[in-house]
């Protein structure tokens, strides 16, 4: 069950939060189309993002570099244990495709179908011939303020390994200019070391989405402080399901971080331990500032709310002292609209003009008292 709430406000309709597909899609919940099926049944169960499943093959060691792309179809790869084999599958509705891909890996039926089911949370698995990991990339769109995640599949065998993405674009480009340009470790090491730089690109991205996020928090700090408008809480609203998105992401992938790092199965050297255990860091970094942030903008909340008891406190101030004046006024007018027939200074000649000198000084004298108090 999903609740959506929303507020309306004068001449205009504003939605507090995301929209229900929105809190549905990132909130990691399985799919029961999947009910009553065996284990490993493949159903690809997300949404479809691209129209074509699109394959590229890289194969690399030291001094041999060769990259190539392919469409809805399968590669003919040949696995040779002198060179590290990546292949990054981008599309994951053709079914039939992925199953391939599992069958020329040997990847496990289970891991398979957690691939196909996109509502998976991040997570280390480990399989005879392999080890599986879930992952999800964020995504932040600064102008609705919602987060758009992605989950991200990687199988790591001996020479080889698979990554499954729901998207097309270039997830991680950065590592193939890496490999491309032969810098660094990463041409020199196994397959492990590839996962481990894929997740860490990955991490790495996850603090270009809060430094967005920061941005944000700063921005709606200033309009708070300057001046608050109707829709600012709905803003406050939707950094605080952003901040959520991004919690439910990262702290299931600590876990599975740590996981990696205490494995001791047979593709994983241990020379990558340290750059894991680096990696653990980042990740309990990226922890910290999400919570750091969600303090800040449970702050901007307060702060929101305080700005605007104060505005309604300096109206309620101004027309507590127009009150205030207005009641010997007030008096004197009642006092003198009475209706008896004796009151000697109605036969005053000059008594009309009298009462308002007597008027003016009265509303002039509190008027000079209450900027002396500083209250106007």
């Amino acid at each position: 069950m999903s609740i959506c709430w929303f507020a309306r406000y004068p001449g205009e309709t504003t939605k507090i939060g995301v929209s229900c597909n929105n809190i549905l899609k990132n909130s990691f919940m399985p799919n029961r189309g999947k009910i009553g099926l065996p284990p490993g049944s493949l159903i690809f169960t997300g949404e479809k993002k691209t129209e074509d499943t699109h394959l590229k093959l890289i194969q690399y060691n030291e001094s041999i570099y060769n990259a190539q792309r392919f469409s809805n179809a399968m590669p003919d790869i040949g696995l040779d244990p002198s060179y590290v084999t990546w292949l990054d599958v981008r599309g994951l509705h053709d079914v039939v495709l992925i199953e391939e891909v599992g069958r020329f890996f040997k990847i496990h039926p289970l891991a398979l179908e957690d691939v196909l089911d996109t509502s998976q949370r991040p997570k280390f698995d480990e399989y005879d011939n392999g080890i599986f990991l879930i992952i999800r990339s964020l995504d932040f769109d600064e102008s609705e303020l919602e987060i758009e995640t992605e989950q991200v599949g990687i199988f790591v065998g001996e020479h080889f390994a698979v990554s499954f993405q729901e998207r097309a674009e270039d997830l991680f480009a950065p590592i193939e200019l890496r490999l491309a340009g032969s810098s660094g470790k990463i041409r020199k090491r196994g397959s492990d070391y590839l996962a481990y730089a894929l997740i860490d690109n990955m991490v790495d991205n996850y603090l270009v989405t809060l430094e967005k996020i920061e941005k944000q928090v700063d921005n709606l700090e200033e309009v708070i402080m300057a001046n608050p408008e109707s829709r600012t809480k709905g803003r406050i609203h939707e950094l605080r399901l952003a901040t959520l998105t991004m919690r439910k992401a990262v702290y299931p992938l600590r876990e599975a971080i740590n996981r990696f790092t205490d494995s001791d199965h047979k593709v994983k050297s241990e020379e990558t331990d340290i750059f894991l255990r680096d990696l653990y860091d980042h990740t309990i970094q990226v922890m910290d500032m999400i919570e750091t942030y969600r303090d800040m903008i449970n702050g901007l909340y307060d702060l929101y709310l305080s700005e605007i008891s104060f505005k309604m406190n300096n109206v309620m101030q101004v027309l507590t002292i127009i009150s205030t004046i207005f009641i010997p006024l007030s008096f004197l007018a009642g006092v003198y609209g009475m209706n008896f027939q004796h009151m000697p200074e109605l036969q005053y000649k000059y008594g009309y003009f009298v009462l308002w000198a007597i008027m003016i000084t009265v509303a002039g004298g509190l008027m000079v008292f209450f900027r002396k108090k500083k209250w106007l």
